[in-house]
């Protein structure tokens, strides 16, 4: 039937309801077949519909994508009937998934099926659980149609990206020509766990001859050394407030995430421990140490669906639990915030805690708009009190890295992109010197 066919279908349908319900209203007498005789045309269409039940639907979608990877959805309509039907179906997606189809009509030959599919493209991360599907079958002659909601559970997981993952394979391969001996070009130290032992050559250190070994082989014979393996190194990441401040339209604490798995690809590969601690007012979670290859699987699964708790967070229980936890000397790298007030109240007062047997370093992330403000030339009063401001941020932000490295801190204020490397650098220069 044509649309506008249809359109006066429906209006005579609405003017049949109205002679139903209102007998005593003055209508002319020849409307009265026509009324009952389109409401039975109603009835009959309605009760012509196919069941939404008997439309088979299923839903096809990855487990996990990354932010910004693409990836497919895919809806598998099936007609049992024996006669073609008009189906139409809306999905429960997240407008975060941003899929270009979220509902759509289409029609099913008799005995036959028919496949929808979307691209998407997340742009948060998380767990999303997509349940509920609607579907509508219309009648034969699209006057009435049959709807119900269908049970369809799904879940999808939106990991965060690991945008420093060529970064990570590069320090990998440095680190691993270093452990054969040859020199980088920043003159790095070979490591302090002997390995073997080797015939001299012009390049290698006098300190490294073994006499002992010269005096048996009647030539020169050297030591060879690897940076020392299986050792602790454990990322406390900052899950409260501060955390939650934007720098590059990011949350500070996704620029933690990425050097927290740079961290963890670097570690493991490189035979050490690796583990994890999430806290906030509260620890949240707890990854144990360990150099299995999957143990950057298991960062990803920890953190994916993370989200800043808006509470002052408390240092001295998590380093505690720390201490704890954690009782093998090791390498504490703690992702937070460098907030001058925040730092001076909770955190100065609780490092001692853990500065007594462990390394620390301190990473955050420096929001390169600030230094922007601060050098930005003056051109009215709003300009001079930003920029007034940002000098202040600025000069707090060095007075607390100072007052951190007077405990013996290393402390690593990058800009995105240079916070996940940086850190790196750091722990591989630390490993490089049996500091750990």
């Amino acid at each position: 039937m044509p649309v506008p066919t249809r359109r006066l279908a429906v209006v005579a349908l609405a003017l049949a309801a109205v002679r139903l319900l209102l007998p005593d209203a003055p209508f002319p007498q020849g409307l009265l077949t026509l009324d009952g005789l389109l409401l039975l045309v109603a009835v009959a269409d309605w009760a012509l519909a196919p069941p939404p039940a008997r439309i088979g639907v299923t839903r096809t979608m990855p487990l996990v994508r990354t932010i910004d990877e693409p990836g497919e959805i895919t809806w598998q309509l099936t007609n049992p009937t024996g006669r073609r039907v008009q189906v139409g179906f809306a999905d429960e997606l997240a407008p975060s998934l941003h899929a270009s189809i979220r509902r759509a009509d289409v029609s099913i030959p008799a005995d036959g099926s028919t496949t929808v599919r979307t691209p998407f493209r997340p742009s948060r991360r998380g767990r999303f659980r997509p349940s509920e599907i609607v579907v509508r079958v219309a009648g034969p002659l699209g006057l009435v149609a049959r709807q119900r909601a269908r049970q369809l559970p799904a879940t999808l997981q939106v990991h965060p990206p690991f945008r420093s993952k060529e970064e990570a394979e590069l320090r990998i391969n440095r680190a691993r020509v270093l452990e054969v001996g040859l020199r980088s070009a920043q003159g790095r130290g070979g490591g302090t766990e002997f390995e073997s032992l080797r015939e001299y050559s012009t390049d290698d250190e006098f300190r490294r001859m073994d006499w002992a070994a010269t005096a048996r082989a009647g030539k020169p014979i050297v030591r060879t050394y690897r940076a020392e393996r299986n050792q602790n190194v454990v990322v406390l990441l900052d899950n409260g407030r501060v955390m939650a401040g934007r720098v590059e339209d990011v949350p500070r604490v996704e620029h933690a995430m990425d050097a927290a798995l740079m961290l963890a690809t670097v570690a493991t590969r490189l035979g050490d421990r690796y583990g994890l601690m999430v806290f906030d007012a509260a620890v949240r979670s707890v990854l144990e140490p360990s150099h299995a290859r999957s143990q950057v699987s298991r960062v990803t699964e920890t953190l994916f669906d993370l989200e800043p708790e808006l509470v002052e967070t408390d240092y001295s229980g998590a380093f505690v639990e720390a201490v704890v936890r954690f009782r093998r000397r090791a390498l504490l790298v703690l992702m937070t915030e460098l907030n001058e007030q925040a730092a001076e109240e909770y955190l100065v007062p609780a490092l001692p805690l853990i500065a007594r047997h462990h390394i620390i370093v301190v990473g955050a992330v420096r929001d390169p708009e600030v230094e922007r403000w601060a050098q930005a030339p003056v051109e009215d009063g709003e300009q001079a009190y930003r920029r007034a401001a940002a000098i202040a941020a600025l000069a707090e932000r060095d007075r607390l890295t100072a007052r951190l490295r007077s405990f013996g801190v290393t402390v690593v204020d990058a800009p995105p992109g240079r916070l996940a490397p940086d850190l790196a650098d750091t722990y591989l220069r630390l490993k490089a010197t049996g500091s750990i």
